[in-house]
């Protein structure tokens, strides 16, 4: 996979973002752990790239989406960049840009994606988890959006995608409040799927995610096609293209082997074609 590099620090660390492919489940693996994973500018310039090889790759069946270590997943924006890379009205629209692009290209692939969530998942690196279809989450897992609290301006996609999950009322207690949730709590309000024991949480994932890995994968393209339009309004502006994503799962060779395997009481092989 082709890579944007970023640049060491002055004693040679290097913040990145990390990737691999293992049993059909693309890794994108936020590294910056002695900042709690903190995305700095050049790691927001890596994920288009990152999301756009798991895209290209027919073996990436899920994409997971984690921080480095498990005492943090990402705590937001790496905020000591900020006097350097975004102090000026020409800095700070650079570094939307290269955000709002991250965010996109997450929100974008057609592939399922999951977020897995460990310690603390706060301000930016809670908008990063929203972009993802599903959010699993250790049971110590702490989440906020603390930008009342610092003066912070959230951009528009960002507040639209947190009313989209959780709703206009609990998203105007989240910004209003900046107070830190459990996951029980996030649970209740939609911001997380499923929670599991912090011990074995790896273990845990890794079977969540192998489980979705061996779905077909025309069938969940075609759903998460249909489950984005159904937030659109009135009405999704491409139905043809999620008509054609559902015609072309009756016309593939997978649903033949998923009837094949029914018939036989086997678990189904699919191809994606």
């Amino acid at each position: 996979m082709s890579r944007i590099e970023p640049v060491a620090e002055a004693d040679g660390y290097t913040p990145r973002i990390e990737a691999r492919v293992e049993g059909g489940v693309g890794w994108m693996i936020v590294s910056n752990p002695r900042r709690r994973n903190a995305v700095t500018y050049a790691m927001w310039r890596q994920i288009p790239q990152v999301m756009a090889d798991f895209a290209a790759d027919d073996s990436v069946r899920v994409v997971a989406v984690r921080g480095d270590g498990d005492e943090a997943f990402v705590a937001g924006a790496d905020i000591t960049e900020f006097g350097r890379l975004r102090s000026t009205p020409e800095q700070v629209a650079e570094y939307d840009r290269v955000g709002r692009e991250a965010g996109e290209a997450i929100a974008g692939i057609g592939k399922p994606t999951v977020a897995l969530l460990r310690a603390w998942c706060v301000g930016g690196g809670l908008g990063l988890a929203l972009g993802c279809d599903l959010r699993i989450a250790a049971e110590d897992t702490r989440f906020a959006i603390p930008a009342a609290r610092l003066g912070l301006g959230y951009r528009y996609a960002g507040v639209k995608t947190l009313v989209d999950v959780v709703g206009p009322a609990n998203a105007a207690e989240i910004f209003f409040t900046a107070r830190r949730y459990d996951a029980a709590e996030a649970l209740r309000l939609g911001l997380i799927n499923r929670i599991l024991p912090a011990t074995g949480f790896d273990e845990a994932a890794r079977d969540y995610l192998a489980g979705i890995a061996r779905n077909a994968p025309l069938t969940m393209t075609a759903a998460k096609l249909a489950i984005r339009g159904a937030l659109e309004r009135p009405a999704p502006e491409d139905r043809a293209a999620i008509d054609a994503a559902v015609q072309a799962c009756f016309d593939s060779e997978d649903y033949q082997e998923g009837r094949d395997a029914f018939a036989a009481k086997r678990p189904p092989a699919f191809r994606g074609r």
